[in-house]
């Protein structure tokens, strides 16, 4: 199996071929760019005029125009002419879904065309049958027949395309041969792609979008596998389709996005977020700064290092189960949510009445150092307040002292010991072999990956502790101490610990760092650092809800505004949201309309879906179970449709 990336243990940019996309250039040498989409009605010339100019004005660099009917493709012209008039040269995107005569005429007025290869020549029925292999040839020159047309026609007009897979509208011979999988979804963008190179048009740019980080990162990674066999070198869209929006929509996206640019694979990207389009941008162009920075490609003659485990089916690391009181760390275990308070800093009596009022698990936590140079007994006191507020909190004491340590064990349930080059191997066998007597739990955190290595020998002698790096290269670093510790047989957790302060987007940088170490299975427990505490909780629990991993509320699939939207999505949003956000576990499709529903309903308990002007249809799973509900009785169908399943409870 080839590698997905050149960036395992380094940054490297992935590379690929210039794709020209007007005067823009994209993949190659050029910065990753930032694109959005706009959502008026594209037959509102004056409306897409006007989100066009404020988009690139934001710092946008390709415009995405949806063009659902030929009526609307015809438009394309007249806001092309108006833009062009007004000094606007942005290149402009012709979105197609269904249509193929739509692609047709818009392919005449935009730059690049996107097509959906689920939906543009198969028609989407969830029909279960078995192809023969004659079969599915028969369904192939079918979709040719479709196809070719508009492949002759942007490689004479000089236009790019988009061969744009959705996780959720794979057709139905993909579903019946490949499942809906990573791979389905793979093996339809290169069913396209052959036909395309069949007709020596290489104009082309790739993408695999899902509601899920992980299933959306996992077909990016195979793509890229699966191009480098092929001898393929394509540039790729990235986003994360469905996000939602807030914090939430943000943290899924750079879960996803974020993690990727990480491997170097990415040469666009668009922050698809259920508010304005130009709110999109900043978070966008938060997310490629970075790696536009760095704009560091590997050389030709570069070997490729190799996972030690499956970079595509995400399996996490074996490691040994660690006690600490009444909680677990490691093994099966769900994975933990840690954070820091210095006794210093805050205002302690304030911070407790806030855990004792705390009812969210994303405002409480699985445990915490107290950082102070208090002697332990001093605080007994306080972590008792803390167990009596909170019963579900541990505690931990953070400290280099070997006597304070072992005073700790007495009252806390965890000591965070920082090694350094003073710290004897004695020290550390004392401490570890006491706490195990007592179940309770050492952290060991390095300042390095190289002062790690150096106590291997004694951790595989030492029952189980929690390792932890200090790091400027988190994922790097992180992944470098796994493959040895899966090499050398050493089963410790691993707590992913990364300061927000080494980031210019913490928030966004955090769940990229933390995103792309969880899907590569490393980790056992998270901590981001340098926040105020409610923060820190709140982001960490968040990366974990995003990448599926601990769930710990409702999670919601909202799809952006676009011109194909039958209702306000932002305000339908946060109006299900403010009924429904307390179901934990619970995950809740909202889409604006019926070109990816039915197909994200898959991924979803229940979907929330435009089937007309001021008609809702309701969806469990992807099974549309009630059309064409009026809108304003359609809440409320859907809170009794919860409750039918039995996955309703009061707030």
């Amino acid at each position: 199996m080839a590698n997905y990336s050149n960036a395992i243990y380094e940054y490297f940019r992935r590379p690929t071929r210039e794709v020209k996309v007007g005067d823009v250039g994209v993949g190659g040498l050029n910065p990753i760019r930032v694109q959005s989409m706009t959502i008026s009605d594209t037959k509102d010339t004056a409306g897409v005029v006007a989100e066009t100019r404020a988009l690139v004005e934001a710092g946008c660099e390709i415009v995405r125009i949806t063009a659902p009917t030929i009526h609307h493709a015809e438009n394309l012209k007249a806001i092309r002419d108006d833009l062009r008039k007004q000094g606007i040269q942005v290149p402009l995107v012709a979105d197609i879904h269904f249509t193929p005569q739509a692609a047709m005429i818009a392919a005449d007025h935009v730059e690049k065309v996107r097509i959906n290869p689920g939906n543009y020549a198969d028609r989407k029925l969830f029909a279960v049958k078995e192809y023969t292999d004659q079969e599915y040839a028969g369904e192939l020159e079918h979709m040719a027949e479709k196809f070719l047309p508009l492949v002759k026609k942007c490689k004479s007009n000089g236009v790019a395309m988009r061969i744009g897979t959705n996780h959720g509208s794979l057709s139905d011979r993909i579903m019946n041969r490949f499942g809906d999988t990573p791979e389905g979804m793979v093996e339809s963008a290169l069913e396209f792609v052959r036909l395309c190179e069949s007709e020596n048009y290489f104009d082309l740019i790739l993408s695999m979008k899902a509601s899920s980080p992980f299933i959306m990162i996992s077909a990016y990674r195979l793509l890229a596998e699966r191009m480098a066999e092929l001898g393929m070198n394509y540039p790729f869209h990235l986003g994360v389709t469905e996000a939602g929006e807030g914090e939430d929509g943000r943290i899924k996206s750079a879960v996803g996005i974020g993690s990727l640019l990480e491997d170097g694979i990415g040469d666009t990207v668009r922050v698809s977020l259920t508010e304005d389009s130009i709110y999109e941008i900043p978070v966008a162009q938060a997310l490629v700064k970075k790696f536009n920075d760095l704009a560091k490609w590997p050389e030709e003659q570069e070997s490729v290092p190799k996972f030690p485990w499956h970079p595509i089916e995400r399996q996490r690391r074996h490691s040994h189960e660690l006690k600490m009181g009444a909680t677990a760390i490691g093994g099966s275990q769900t994975f933990g949510v840690a954070s820091t308070w210095d006794l210093e800093k805050i205002d302690f009596s304030e911070k407790l009445k806030k855990l004792a009022k705390a009812t969210e698990v994303e405002l409480r936590g699985d445990w915490l150092n107290l950082k102070s140079p208090e002697a332990p007994q001093a605080l007994a006191p306080q972590v008792q307040q803390i167990r009596d507020a909170v019963p579900e909190l541990q505690v931990g004491y953070s400290t280099q002292h070997l006597a304070t340590a072992l005073a700790a064990l007495k009252i806390f349930d965890a000591v965070l010991w920082q090694v350094n080059p003073d710290t004897s191997a004695g020290e550390i066998s004392q401490l570890v072999l006491a706490a195990a007597k007592k179940e309770k739990m050492v952290e060991l955190r390095f300042n390095s990956l190289a002062a790690s290595l150096e106590w291997l020998d004694l951790l595989r002698s030492l029952p189980p502790v929690l390792l932890s790096l200090e790091t400027v290269d988190p994922i790097h670093e992180y992944r470098k101490l796994a493959a040895k510790l899966i090499q050398e047989k050493v089963h410790h957790p691993l707590h992913l610990y990364v300061k927000a302060k080494a980031f210019q987007a913490p928030i966004l940088e955090g769940a990229s760092t933390l995103g792309s170490l969880l899907m590569d299975g490393i980790g056992d427990s998270i901590e981001v650092a340098d926040l105020p505490w409610e923060e820190a909780i709140r982001l960490d629990f968040n990366i974990l809800q995003a990448t599926r991993l601990r769930i710990s509320k409702a999670e919601f699939i909202a799809c952006p505004s676009c011109g194909r939207t039958l209702f306000d999505l932002q305000e339908t949003t946060q109006r299900i949201k403010s009924k429904t956000a307390h179901l934990k576990g619970v995950k809740i499709a909202i889409m604006g309309c019926i070109v990816n529903g039915p197909g994200e309903m898959a991924d979803a308990d229940f979907g929330y879906v435009g089937g007309g002007p001021g008609k809702i249809h309701l969806y469990v799973g992807k099974e549309c179970v009630e059309k064409n509900i009026p809108s304003s009785v359609a809440d409320q169908k859907l809170i009794d449709l919860i409750k039918t399943h039995g996955k309703w409870m009061e707030p």
